[in-house]
């Protein structure tokens, strides 16, 4: 029996500085398929419901392939591919890179450009509670409370420096220069640059580019002409938003909207 479920959520109030939303997803009835993980402004993490996560590709091609129940990835600048044989299902949750310290007590930066199985960050136990309890409960507001509840329980004390905190803030939301925001910290280009990395994982250009890549990705319609896109979203026209395309998805605009368009992951409303 085919099915197509899919819903959106915010966290508590008490997760809201650490992750941005949850997606839920149960589908079944679809043909065999490959999925492209692109990089975003989020570290990802999937607790799988049915069947387990089967990537194919992780940014990292020197990490060996894997199926997992639970899947942390860290921030990337180059797709991973996952299969599945025409279902799958499971809860993901963004996590922001600034909230990595008081939800995994570690900076993003040590997660950057690899995939690893959750359970080595949050412990077996505690993925297995998640897992259980997502998989028994009866609707996706339930699931997701279940979220709020284990993971804001494991919240600890993590201090981020106000300037990094500051710099990350204007970097991935708004359309500004490197050099401006160390102009209003009061640093200098290069020792942003070493510290945003060493907190992040990405140089602060680098995320920059995949904030803007984000939202312009997440404004593609079928309909939607891409010079208008670029030009909406700080592209220099539409030859720089295709090329950013490619770089950050591996294929054009045109092959990301005819290959995952309806995927559910592909469709977070709630991102910002």
């Amino acid at each position: 029996m085919a099915l197509d479920e899919y819903a959106q959520a915010r966290p508590s109030a008490a997760l809201r500085p650490y992750v941005g939303f949850y997606t839920g997803y149960r589908q079944r009835g679809l043909a065999p398929a490959t999925h492209r993980g692109l990089p975003s402004p989020y570290l990802t993490l999937i607790f799988t419901m049915d069947d387990r996560l089967d990537v194919a590709a992780h940014p990292d091609p020197r990490q060996a392939l894997g199926s997992y129940d639970a899947l942390l990835g860290g921030l990337h600048v180059t797709p991973a591919l996952i299969t599945h044989p025409g279902r799958q299902s499971g809860v993901q949750v963004a996590l922001r890179p600034l909230g990595c310290r008081a939800l995994l007590g570690l900076p993003a930066a040590e997660l950057a450009g690899l995939d690893v199985d959750a359970a080595a960050v949050f412990g077996t136990a505690t993925v297995a509670e998640i897992r259980e309890r997502v998989c028994s409960a009866p609707t996706w507001a339930a699931r997701f409370a279940a979220l709020d509840e284990v993971l804001g329980r494991g919240l600890r004390p993590g201090e981020v420096p106000a300037e990094i905190t500051h710099a990350c803030r204007r970097l991935l939301n708004d359309d500004t220069t490197v050099a401006a925001v160390a102009a209003e910290i009061g640093w200098s280009t290069r020792y942003l640059t070493d510290r945003f990395r060493a907190e992040v994982g990405l140089r602060p250009k680098e995320a920059a580019r995949v904030a803007r890549f984000d939202r312009a990705r997440r404004a593609l319609r079928p309909t939607t002409r891409l010079a208008d896109i670029a030009a909406g979203h700080g592209f220099a026209d539409q030859s720089h938003l295709v090329r950013e395309f490619r770089a950050f998805a591996g294929c054009a605009p045109s092959r990301w909207l005819a290959d995952e368009f309806g995927f559910v992951q592909a469709q977070t409303a709630l991102a910002g």
